[in-house]
């Protein structure tokens, strides 16, 4: 079993700062990729970044230049610095890892549970 931590969520003024985090922990024998999700009330989760192991990243459009992803592979940690906030950005954010648990191959999907991300205007 593989279990995802988020921390780093809470409640900042448009123009500002966060750092999440996320942490894997369990039968971990690979991970990759890693992403970060998001679900605003009433929307449906949407995919806002995701990086590889090689360190290739991709973004949303609506956060291009104003969030970057990383992932520290010997720690099986990713991490979102988002910055330049903005109320439309208010949404549950989550962690998502495809996980290969043994060197058979088995590859499943794992999520977080979630941590809150709130932008006042």
């Amino acid at each position: 079993q593989v279990q995802l931590v988020e921390s780093g969520g809470g409640l900042v003024q448009t123009g500002g700062s966060l750092r999440l985090s996320c942490v894997a922990s369990g039968s971990i024998y690979r991970i990759n990729p890693m992403k970060w999700y998001r679900q605003a009330p009433g929307k449906e989760r949407e995919l806002v970044a995701s990086v590889n192991q090689g360190g290739d990243t991709k973004y949303a459009d609506f956060v291009k230049g104003r969030f970057t992803i990383a992932m520290d592979s010997a720690t099986n940690t990713v991490s979102l610095q988002m910055n330049s906030l903005e109320p439309e950005d208010t949404a549950v954010y989550y962690c998502n890892a495809r996980v290969i648990v043994n060197f058979e191959g088995a590859l499943y999907e794992y999520w977080g549970q979630g941590t809150q991300v709130t932008v006042s205007s």
